[in-house]
């Protein structure tokens, strides 16, 4: 099976930032781009890996269900 490390990573650092109150209140204009830029790299690995991801998985990405996608990676790891 096909390690998605690099999205697992993606996923929780983007997760990690919508979380972090305390950046959006003492910086909204970074804290929004730094959403947009592990958002842009969020798109950029789902494209690459398209092809490998299970149906499922790819059908949680292409709707932005990002936790959704997390859960299952963190599910089938096993």
């Amino acid at each position: 099976m096909t390690s998605f490390d690099s999205l697992r990573t993606l996923l929780q650092r983007r997760l990690s930032l919508i979380a972090d109150h305390a950046f959006r209140d003492r910086d909204p204009a970074a804290h929004l781009e730094a959403l947009k830029q592990v958002s842009e790299e969020l798109g950029a690995e789902h494209l690459k890996l398209r092809a490998q991801l299970p149906p499922r998985l790819n059908h949680f990405l292409t709707q932005a269900s990002f936790s959704k996608a997390l859960e299952y990676l963190d599910s089938s790891e096993g």
